[in-house]
């Protein structure tokens, strides 16, 4: 029988990647929405490169919603074996400007979620002796951004509890590690006015954005078998634009 993966916003174009890559692997792949509409296009564009994905609506800022979303996956699908927490949002600003509404949006939605999704799926990983977490979160977690304190402080708190949980469940078969992606060619970094964007290429050591499916095929190295003693750690996958 299949492992079950769980990647939470699945539907961008990193996590869209991440689920086919997962598939590919041999998992059966389910993810997370927040607004209702998008998805049946999703499924179908799916479903038409070959791919069959369940999706479920969930807010990940609220706790009550992922127990509900637990409960619907393990009694439709299974238990999940790997668990991929990688939805998120941004609302940026100065932090002149930063107002209680954002910092809340933005912690609430990147940071909280990961206990909120989390806490759903550890123990069962550990009952079963076998588990995979992997948090998406971002260059901007370790360097820091100008206009982001709110997402900052969210990313860079993943991996505090990253290391935290991996030294909790390492003896239990369960591996906990983050990645941290910089800049990637999706559709947000894309719509960028082409001059601020060649300026953030001018800055990657690389000179060119990352990929979509370079993410997702780290995230398949992580879920893997072959992964197993690797866990705690922070990858970096930014084109040497932050080296630490």
């Amino acid at each position: 029988m299949a492992k079950v993966a769980l990647i939470t916003g699945g539907m961008g174009g990193i996590g869209t990647q991440i689920c086919k890559a997962l598939a590919d692997a041999g998992f059966t792949v389910v993810t997370t929405y927040s607004k209702p509409g998008k998805e049946i296009e999703w499924l179908a564009s799916a479903k038409e490169t070959g791919y069959t994905f369940h999706a479920y609506q969930c807010d990940v800022a609220d706790y009550d919603a992922c127990v509900a979303l637990a409960a619907s996956i393990t009694a439709e699908i299974g238990p999940v074996d790997v668990l991929v927490n990688n939805a998120g949002i941004t609302r940026d600003a100065t932090f002149r400007k930063l107002d209680k509404v954002n910092w809340d949006a933005v912690i609430k939605t990147n940071l909280d979620s990961i206990f909120n999704v989390t806490k759903q799926f550890v123990d069962g990983m550990s009952e079963r002796g076998w588990g995979r977490v992997i948090n998406i979160s971002s260059i901007n977690g370790q360097k820091g951004q100008i206009g982001q304190t709110n997402y900052s402080a969210a990313k860079a708190g993943m991996h505090g509890f990253t290391m935290a949980l991996a030294q909790e469940v390492a003896r239990k078969g369960v591996t906990v590690n983050t990645i941290s992606p910089g800049y990637i060619a999706t559709e947000m970094v894309m719509a960028v006015p082409e001059d601020i964007r060649n300026k953030i290429i001018a800055g990657i050591p690389v000179s060119r954005l990352g990929k979509p499916e370079e993410i997702a095929a780290l995230v398949a190295y992580l879920s893997s078998d072959l992964a197993g003693f690797m866990t705690g750690a922070n990858l970096a996958i930014n084109g040497g634009q932050h080296m630490c």
